[in-house]
């Protein structure tokens, strides 16, 4: 049985690890990492309740270091610490909250500061923030609060927390922002960093929505800075959920047809897409998915809108979703030559509470208001409550080492992967001389290497009597649930140029039989909802298979990717209810399945 003490923690770690010591990892190890944290330097985390967890303390609280959060002070750990941290703050009036607060003198002697000072000492603090928040949506900042000042200040204590907490070999410190585009509350945000230190960092000041809502915009100013200055960036676009159907699009933003050039420019600073983070679950919905059973997963819709207009045109659902982009990617690449959307996958927070925590039972919610379970009310601000958020996620990469450039350079080739919250060990390679008793073998990662290619990367062609065949290992969590099942989740174009998908389960626990149509009945679920324990009984520890496609048509283009799921488990919420002594709303999921998504493999005919 899983409690929530440390003593059963450990001993199912001893149990866990114990079976897979003898293990080779091969040439890579996996770390575990968040490249997508808010500090109290973001606007909408600071008016919030973050007053107090600065980047300095998300670096200690990600290192596993005790530290005090906001609202509540309470003293918060990390069960288990992280090995890379990004703290990515808003580049949009990233400190400015904070600095008026604080009573900035030179911001206090603007027109705007000394008003938004004014309605801070009346408790319209609130207010102040939507009236920011407005100035994104419309991309028309306020130059008295947008000055090269203010901004270089914030960039400089951003980067040097990194600088101070970035041990090579050991831990890793990321240097990044977010790039927080929301024309009209759509949601176009990308997350930027680069391996390289504070010495290329002071080169630049980042490049944020005010200069341009448009991401064609950004990527000139990211392949302009990195000549100007040798840095290797990479942007993530996240929460497409709620991007209003125009993250993954067939036009670019003046509504033009995606073009040979633009799919290149996208795809070489765009190579990874954020599926699953704190607002919601960006890999599919049923509406989209209708075969898939489990595709409503931590379904969020909320549009962040204040002010502005709604601009008419055509409902695209798939534009919003991560599964129907690798789908329309290969439909564009028949077109025009080049994918856009040939993207690996992890998951991150996007926590604003400065504390990358992403466990159902150690969840400090999305902003510092809705930490505390009294905090998830669900009256006035439907979308922006703690009992909407998800606790999640997770990137996991499989690098060389632990350092900025051996992360980077995994993000680059995708061999990376994202959970909704587990450590959840996953390995995924493709190839077609496969055998059966690969799966087995203690060795597997070496073979995955040398009989084929790593998850984010490319079949070779294949012959004509050759099928391709995934070499999948999926491990649990040591402290955490164990797994139900492994899918492959395979997109193709078929003869009149239409994506197509489908959901294979190809390794489940116990002696479940696979029925004709191919589906497996449900693992069970072992949740108490009167105590919110679980209990390990069913599922198990590891699943392992060679799977071979033989659905596989040489001339059609195709990816194939991963999904684990573990049993089902508490919703964090269901604890917050437990602990406030109410019913589980009715409107949340009170239990559910978490999960772990690979990065996808592609195939391109001859």
């Amino acid at each position: 049985m899983k409690t929530l003490t440390s003593t059963f923690a450990l001993l199912a770690l001893s149990s866990s690890l114990q079976v897979f010591a003898n293990e080779s990892d091969g040439p890579t190890v996996l770390l575990w990492g968040d490249t997508h944290l808010h500090t109290n330097l973001s606007p909408d985390a600071y008016v919030n309740k973050n007053t107090n967890v600065d980047p300095d303390t998300a670096y200690r609280f990600a290192k596993g270091m005790p530290v005090m959060s906001d609202d509540t002070r309470a003293k918060v750990r990390l069960h288990t610490p992280l090995d890379f941290l990004a703290v990515t703050d808003h580049a949009e009036y990233a400190g400015v909250p904070k600095m008026l607060w604080d009573g900035d003198e030179e911001l206090s002697k603007t027109k705007t500061g000394a008003r938004y000072i004014e309605m801070i000492k009346d408790g319209k603090g609130t207010d102040v923030f939507f009236e920011l928040i407005a100035d994104v949506n419309a991309a028309k900042p306020n130059m008295e609060l947008h000055s090269q000042r203010v901004r270089d200040t914030v960039w400089k204590q951003i980067y040097e927390a990194a600088e101070k907490h970035n041990e090579p070999g050991k831990f890793t410190a990321l240097i990044g922002w977010e790039w927080s585009s929301l024309p009209n509350g759509s949601n176009l945000h990308r997350v930027v960093f680069m391996p390289e230190d504070a010495s290329v960092a002071e080169k630049f000041t980042p490049y944020s929505a005010f200069e341009s809502d448009r991401p064609e915009d950004l990527w000139n100013w990211l392949e302009k800075t990195a000549e100007e200055t040798g840095a290797n960036f990479v942007a993530i676009p996240h929460g497409s959920n709620i991007s209003n159907d125009l993250m993954f699009q067939n036009v670019d933003s003046d509504g033009n047809a995606i073009t040979k050039e633009y799919a290149k420019t996208r795809i070489r600073w765009e190579p990874v897409i954020e599926i699953t983070q704190i607002k919601g679950d960006s890999e599919t919905k049923s509406e989209l998915s209708p075969d898939d059973e489990f595709a409503d997963f931590e379904t969020y819709e909320h549009l962040i809108k204040v002010g502005g207009t709604e601009e008419e045109r055509e409902a695209d659902p798939a534009a919003s979703y991560v599964r129907s982009a690798l789908m329309r990617g290969l439909e564009i690449e028949q077109n025009v030559g080049v994918n856009p959307y040939k993207a690996g996958l992890v998951g991150s927070t996007d926590a604003h509470t400065g504390l990358a925590s992403s466990e159902e039972d150690n969840f400090w919610g999305k902003f510092s208001i809705d930490s505390k379970p009294e905090g998830k009310d669900l009256e006035g601000a439907p979308g922006v409550t703690g009992w909407d958020m998800s606790a999640s996620g997770l990137a996991a990469v499989w690098a060389k080492e632990n350092t900025r450039e051996a992360i980077v350079e995994a993000f680059k080739r995708k061999e990376v992967y994202g959970t909704s919250g587990p450590r959840i060990k996953l390995r995924v390679f493709a190839g077609y001389d496969f055998k059966d008793n690969d799966a087995e073998s203690a060795d597997l990662a070496n073979i995955g290497y040398d009989k084929g290619v790593p998850m984010g990367s490319d079949l070779p062609p294949a012959g004509k009597r050759d099928n391709p065949k995934l070499l999948i290992q999926a491990v649990k969590d040591p402290v955490d649930a164990n797994l139900d099942r492994v899918q492959v989740v395979k997109g193709w174009v078929d003869d009149s140029g239409k994506a197509q998908e489908k959901v294979y389960n190809v390794a489940w626990s116990g002696e479940r039989k696979q029925s004709s149509d191919g589906s497996i009945e449900a693992v069970g679920n072992t949740v108490d909802m009167d105590t919110g324990l679980y209990t390990n009984d069913i599922g198990t520890e590891q699943l392992t298979v060679v799977w071979e496609d033989v659905d596989f048509d040489p001339d059609m283009r195709a990816f194939y990717y991963v999904r684990v799921l573990q049993i089902p488990t508490p919703r964090h919420t269901l604890f917050d209810a437990l602990a406030l002594g109410i019913e589980h709303p009715e409107e949340y999921d009170a239990v559910i399945q978490e999960r772990a998504y690979s990065s996808p493999i592609w195939y391109t005919p001859k």
